[in-house]
């Protein structure tokens, strides 16, 4: 609290969040800790206030809505004050399934993730940026707080704690969240996430399964269609996380069959996860509250 943000031409001072600091408010948006949101939430839902929540703790459950309005917007109707977005990792791919699933039902997917530092906050920024440093000058590397070893040129398959069947929780995010908001709930999905020494933008190699024949034409004329999602059909040409950095969509290229399975193809798939993998999402979805008359203007 106290800090100042600049927000256009504008100095905003950052508030405490309490009670007197919300009152009258008619939508809350929280980025913060599950037990943060667990608090707000409950406090929102008592007072009937929408909250967009942007963390993991309400994501899973039966009454809140997960959504990318470019998907399922028509979950919103049936919200009980409380919305949440998806995991950063979640939303490209969800994006570019949905479009594809109007030529074929899909069969199966499988994901390989290649996720920035960002992705777990700014001290992790800082300490590659620390690190690179440290490498470039020949001085000792201090020891990792962020992660559990050096990340600067190096690659991490581990992102999130690991449960007992060797996936960690966010290969289980990407799984049931892609499984809730397509309404698709015994999909067969399987991730492996890894974080890598970048500082905004997450990649993905994604490998998809049709019920059907598709062609790579009919795929790529679907995913033209498909708001917020760039798609470019030289299977020569690609979009970096450095290109996709400060932009809202999510971009898909260097689509093409995989010989490895029957009526298969595979991706690449990038997005800036600060964006639409977060606050753009958020955005969003307000304005989605708006357009359907759930959240009123006055």
């Amino acid at each position: 609290a106290g800090k100042q943000i600049k927000y256009g031409n504008e100095l905003l001072t950052v508030l405490e969040t309490n009670e007197d600091a919300l009152e009258g408010v008619d939508l809350v948006f929280c980025s913060a800790s599950s037990e943060v949101s667990k608090v707000w939430g409950a406090w929102c839902r008592e007072r009937e206030i929408i909250m967009i929540d942007d963390g993991s703790a309400y994501r899973m459950d039966d009454d809140v809505p997960l959504v990318i309005p470019e998907v399922n917007a028509n979950d919103l109707d049936t919200h009980n004050w409380i919305i949440s977005i998806p995991n950063c990792t979640t939303t490209p791919l969800v994006m570019a399934l949905d479009a594809m699933r109007r030529v074929s039902p899909i069969k199966r997917v499988t994901a390989a993730t290649y996720q920035a530092v960002s992705g777990t906050g700014a001290a992790a920024v800082q300490e590659l940026i620390d690190q690179n440093t440290s490498l470039s000058q020949g001085s000792n590397i201090a020891t990792p707080e962020a992660y559990p070893v050096q990340i600067a040129r190096n690659v991490l398959p581990h992102v999130d704690d690991f449960g007992e069947d060797g996936f960690t929780k966010e290969e289980l995010k990407m799984r049931n969240e892609t499984r809730k908001i397509l309404h698709d709930y015994d999909l067969p999905f399987a991730a492996t996430c890894v974080r890598v020494p970048v500082l905004y933008g997450h990649s993905e190699v994604v490998h998809v399964e049709f019920a059907s024949e598709v062609s790579l034409v009919d795929l790529g004329n679907a995913l033209k269609l498909k708001e917020g999602l760039v798609f470019d059909d030289d299977q020569t040409n690609y979009v970096t996380p450095l290109e996709a950095a400060d932009r809202d969509d999510t971009f898909v290229s260097r689509l093409r069959s995989d010989p490895s399975v029957d009526n298969g193809v595979v991706f690449w798939c990038v997005s800036d996860n600060l964006r639409k993998g977060a606050a753009t999402n958020a955005i969003q979805i307000a304005e989605s509250l708006l357009e359907r008359g759930i959240l009123s203007e006055s």
